[in-house]
């Protein structure tokens, strides 16, 4: 290689650095910005969950009191027809 050529040569690896270094910037900026929206979108769901937990636990407890309330009614009413059977046997 003779001068001009060597000195052409360098230039163009020097380019061809200077676009890989800005290429792998590019990637890495990229990255940081996945990164900081899902980082964001996971800060969202957290506080969106957290500000809904409270009327999630009230909706829970209403449901247990419901289904016991319901419980206890079927048992009372199970109670009525073995008594209203019995008294039925006992009056033949």
């Amino acid at each position: 290689m003779n001068p001009k050529q060597t000195d052409k040569h360098l230039a163009k690896e020097a380019e061809r650095q200077a676009k890989e270094q800005i290429r792998r910037k590019a990637s890495y900026d990229k990255e940081q910005v996945i990164e900081e929206t899902l980082r964001l979108d996971k800060a969202k769901r957290d506080e969106k969950r957290l500000a809904e937990e409270p009327e999630q636990l009230a909706k829970e407890q209403a449901r247990k009191e419901a289904w016991l309330t319901r419980e206890r009614a079927n048992e009372e009413a199970q109670k009525a027809r073995k008594a209203r059977e019995y008294r039925k046997l006992e009056g033949k």
